[in-house]
């Protein structure tokens, strides 16, 4: 799967029930000795795109329980 499959899909976390955001208006941390992708990072955006503030979620690749058509599945390891 391609980056850009991934594009425009809602990322829910399972455990709480929130919407975390879309994945095209992510960032991604890729590991530069082995090239896989180890986080992705959601900045915290509030009405029409503008930045809320510097927080922004992190989320490991290995939290990630599903990619489906329309939706990631995201269970944060607490």
């Amino acid at each position: 799967m391609r980056f850009r499959d991934l594009s425009g899909k809602e990322m829910i976390d399972i455990t709480k029930g929130n919407r975390l955001g879309i994945l095209g208006q992510t960032d991604l941390e890729i590991d530069e000795k082995t090239g896989k992708i180890e986080s992705i990072i959601v900045p915290n955006y509030k009405w029409f795109g503008v930045k809320k503030g510097e927080h922004e979620a992190k989320i490991r690749w290995s939290e990630i329980e599903t990619i489906g058509d329309d939706m990631v599945i995201i269970k944060p390891i607490r």
